[in-house]
């Protein structure tokens, strides 16, 4: 199935108070269906609480709360320029986060 390739960005400067609710990842690329679907893959890469033994204080997930949702700290573009393939699942791509399935770096900007 082909998809859209979009990168995400961090936009708001480190002061913000925002990034108290959820740490910069730094910037990633991710094949999805839309700049929404982008925000949840890339949310999707981050580690669950349910993958480190932990326990919530009121919600199933901690997905909810990662930074790529935020529309304050996180930017998304579209890449058309064939970077990487269009066609393949929803995934990450390209970037760090912290989560050892994926580490390849790619330039912040």
């Amino acid at each position: 199935m082909t998809r859209k390739i979009y990168k995400l960005s961090p936009i708001a400067p480190e002061w913000d108070p925002n990034w108290d609710l959820a740490p910069e990842q730094g910037v990633v690329v991710v094949r999805a269906e839309s700049p929404a679907d982008a925000r949840v893959v890339a949310s999707e890469a981050e580690p669950d609480f349910l993958e480190a033994d932990a326990h919530p204080g009121e919600d199933d997930s901690t997905r909810e709360a990662s930074a790529f949702r935020n529309e304050k700290l996180y930017s998304v573009t579209e890449i058309p320029d064939g970077s990487f393939p269009q066609s393949g699942p929803r995934e990450l791509l390209a970037g760090t986060i912290s989560n050892p399935l994926k580490t390849t770096k790619i330039p912040r900007g």
